[in-house]
């Protein structure tokens, strides 16, 4: 299953075995001894706070109402409150302090007599003195149904206010101000009872939602600010997360269309929406992602499904994303941070064994991924089942799935170091596997989004998510519209926490043509301009050089330090310029882009996340080939060329080549080494005829490592020595120059031969002629070659032009007298 559901709390197992010593605890509990035959019937959980207790009601062995509380943290139960009157729990919430208990009873019995407390009402609110028990004030007594709710403060504090919403069926929401005061050292008793100061919230609404998590109530009035164009006539008088009402008839609320808001501290703001459907072949339901100025309409295909199947579709809020699921057909888990492509969202069908995800009985859906269960009173925390998106991307044949589970195992949190690894491993197996994108490339890009967005969520419109940018093909059972939306406008005069984030989001929306996402143009285009540089003998500035030279150096630095375990394949221990100062220009720009976007914040914390980034970047390709190199052989990898090459090192160098590729196209940095090591496996993989061909084309470079290994690990065969010629011809000349010296052949010699003598006459300057003839090692009777030898000569001894390759007893002038004249009959045809 997409989705684990682990129980959080089980009013049953959680509550139900205190009760006993609840009641014999309590004076009007008369002994816990018959409690429980009584409790186990009519318990149930009313109300979850803030805070995370839970308050939950039963009827003791005489028909009192009690209230008690599940303490979450302590995982202990507390006693609030018994009313001994036979009176039906509505709703029930208790302050922060637990000082304070309201709630609201409807006043009727099982046998249908009216209560006589307050008689010619239907319900009655209530407000009580805890902290000792003490006064009872009515603050309701009419014929509509009330819901009641203390606000919390987001920092805990010994307040002397207290605040209280009082939500009714006559459509209104009120609030009051509840002044206390501490008499004898702990007694808490109420100020000014008898004139609690009010206000009114809403009123002439037709739904409300509230936040536990934020404290905040959404509502929807019959005339919109911001249109979202969805019908009210079947959406009847419903309120969402205010306790769960169970004397409401819930066949005909399921009858119903869905509406919920969900919102995250990214700044999300988004609306769910499912009028009712009338069809079994298909159903629609709607995303308003107000905070990217969309809505999105969803068809899905249904196919003449169970018409049994009574519930409708349930929202789920589960943080970065928001499941929408319709029992027994499909589970939708749609991206709400990167909502813009419909890829990015996982949807699975019946075929997907979705059939009985969650219970089948009514839900709410709590901040923090919890789920309330009401006809069960249990409490569940949903996550992405790990081990079941896995599986899917190893058995998916769509890519559209693949790169949802994909991107759905990055965001779901857990352990990242398991995650990363089985990623690893499924990349290695089906590195060619998709078509519609370039699975590593996309790796890449998300895994290092999601490394650094924990530690800052702003940069969620500053880095990239996905490599790719566009989708246009079909994704089986269900079809998408996508509508722009007039934007919300803010009245909030302090914009703080979430506030701040979705105003953020808001005015990026408004002003921002193009996107702020970091790409690596500039990177690109700075960083060819410096290797064009270097190989004309251009130079630039010093200092900018070693700057980014040393940027580079603490990407490394950086990567060592969180590098914990071993490695096989040893990278980063060469110089590789050139990835280096790809290195230091990325670490540049990337750093500079952010200090441009984000403001009020640290400086030095900004550069530790693009070191960060970049490392991460430069490990995942590492890990990668360790990945690959493990599953092939155990030893460590070392650079020897007197062997040939396996089906391991075949497979190594086709999964470095398509790692190649994705970096090319991405501009981003190769671990120094990550050349040496390609150019190496493709000795020994390719013919010649191939291995000159990736040679000429970019693909494989003639690194200063690989061709010193090859130089010296070659012996001197047919084979080699062709292979030898051919890739010193292909070397630039100071580095073909030094490579020369380290190959003991005659085809070396005469390469340093030609290279010595076209040095050495560069700057020749005619001068007196004195025979030398009788100096040379032995007789040529051919006279330009007299004179040549005699020229050298001269040379030599007055510009010491040897002392360059002291130390190399394969160039001598001997060697250089042989070489020119065999050169010269060449030339002349003889």
């Amino acid at each position: 299953m997409a989705l684990r559901l682990v129980v959080h709390f089980d009013v049953r197992a959680d509550v139900l075995p205190s009760l006993p010593a609840q009641a014999a605890a309590t004076a009007a509990g008369g002994g816990g001894a018959g409690v429980l035959e009584t409790a186990q019937e009519s318990l149930h959980v009313l109300n979850i706070e803030r805070n995370g207790n839970i308050i939950y009601t039963y009827k003791d062995n005489k028909g009192n109402a009690v209230f008690g509380l599940y303490d979450c943290q302590s995982r202990q139960n507390e006693h609030l409150y018994t009313f001994e009157k036979d009176m039906q729990a509505v709703s029930c919430s208790v302050n922060s302090e637990r000082t304070l208990l309201a709630a609201s009873f409807i006043q009727y019995t099982k046998e249908g007599v009216r209560n006589e407390l307050q008689p010619g009402s239907k319900c009655l609110t209530l407000l009580v003195e805890i902290h000792p028990v003490n006064n009872v004030k009515v603050l309701k007594a009419v014929d509509s149904c009330i819901w009641v709710q203390f606000l919390y403060p987001h920092v805990e504090s010994h307040l002397l206010q207290n605040h209280l919403l009082l939500i009714s069926e006559e459509k209104y929401i009120d609030r009051f101000h509840i002044q206390v005061t501490r008499e004898d050292g702990n007694r808490v008793v109420i100020r000014n009872a008898n004139h609690l100061p009010r206000d009114r919230i809403a009123e002439d609404f037709i739904w409300a939602q509230w936040d536990m998590s934020e404290q905040r109530v959404y509502y929807i009035e019959l005339e919109f600010e911001m249109p979202l164009d969805i019908s009210l006539s079947g959406l009847g008088f419903k309120f969402v997360n205010f306790g769960y009402d169970y004397y409401q008839d819930q066949e005909k609320l399921c009858s119903q269309p869905s509406l919920c808001i969900f919102t995250n501290h990214t700044g999300s703001l988004c609306v769910c929406y499912s009028p009712k459907f009338d069809s079994w072949e298909e159903i629609t339901y709607s995303v308003f992602y107000l905070h990217k100025g969309h809505r999105k309409t969803f068809t899905a295909a249904l196919g003449g499904a169970n018409p049994h199947v009574t519930r409708g579709i349930t929202f789920l809020n589960l943080g970065y994303l928001v499941a929408v699921y319709f029992p027994g057909h499909f589970l939708h888990l749609l991206n709400i941070q990167h909502p813009d492509l419909i890829c990015h969202s996982l949807f699975l069908t019946g075929n997907n064994k979705m059939a009985a995800v969650l219970p089948p009985s009514p839900l709410q859906s709590l901040p923090g991924s919890l789920i309330l269960d009401c006809s069960s009173g249990k409490v569940y925390r949903a996550t992405l089942d790990q081990s079941y998106l896995m599986w899917l991307l190893w058995n998916a044949h769509l890519d559209c799935e693949k790169m949802a589970a994909l991107h759905c195992v990055l965001s779901c949190g857990g352990d990242p170091g398991f995650q990363e690894d089985q990623i690893l491993q499924w990349i290695c197996e089906h590195v060619s596997a998709c078509h519609s994108f370039d699975l590593i490339q996309e790796f890449l890009i998300a895994s290092s989004y999601w490394s650094v967005y924990p530690e800052m969520s702003d940069v969620d419109m500053l880095l990239p998510y996905s490599s790719v940018l566009t989708w246009n093909a079909e994704i089986p059972g269900i079809t998408l519209v996508t509508e722009e939306l007039p934007l919300p406008l803010m009245k909030v005069y302090s914009l703080k926490g979430y506030w701040a984030k979705l105003n953020s989001n808001l005015e990026y929306i408004k002003y921002t043509k193009p996107n702020l996402h970091y790409h690596n143009s500039v990177v690109r285009r700075e960083w060819h301009n410096l290797v064009s540089e270097e190989k004309t003998g251009k130079r630039r500035s010093t200092t900018y050089v070693k700057n980014i030279l040393d940027n580079a150096i603490k990407v490394i630095s950086n990567m060592e330090t969180r590098t914990l375990e071993p490695k096989l394949i040893p990278l980063l221990q060469e110089e590789d310029k050139h990835q280096r100062l790809l290195m230091g220009l990325m670490v540049s720009e990337l750093r500079d882009h952010l200090l441009r976007h984000l403001q009020g914040i640290e400086k030095k914390k900004i550069e530790q996340m693009v070191l960060n980034y970049i490392s991460k970047l430069l490990n995942l390709i590492w890990c990668m080939l360790e990945t690959s190199w493990r599953k092939h052989s155990v030893h460590p990898w070392v650079f020897h060329l007197n062997h040939h090459g396996s089906a391991a090192d075949f497979e190594i160098f086709h999964l470095m080549t398509r790692i190649l590729d994705a970096a090319n196209s991405l501009c981003c940095p190769l671990p120094p080494g990550f050349h040496s090591l390609h150019m190496i496996l493709g000795v020994h993989c390719l013919p010649l005829y191939n291995l000159l061909h990736y040679i000429d084309n970019g693909v494989l470079l003639l690194t200063d490592t690989a061709v010193r290994r090859l130089m010296k690990d070659l012996d001197n065969s047919e084979k080699n020595e062709k292979l030898k010629f051919s890739i010193i011809v292909r070397l630039p000349p100071l580095i073909g120059q030094k490579v020369c010296r380290l190959w003991d052949h005659p085809m070396s010699s005469n390469i340093i031969s030609r290279k010595h003598v076209a040095q050495l006459l560069k700057n020749y300057q005619k001068e007196p002629r004195h025979s030398m003839i009788g100096k040379s090692s032995f007789p040529v009777e051919f006279l330009p070659l007299n004179y040549f030898i005699e020229t050298l000569a001269s040379l030599e001894s007055s510009h010491q032009a040897l002392c360059d390759f002291e130390g190399h007893d394969n160039v001598d002038a001997e060697f250089i007298e042989e070489a020119a004249l065999k050169h010269t009959t060449v030339l002349l045809g003889l």
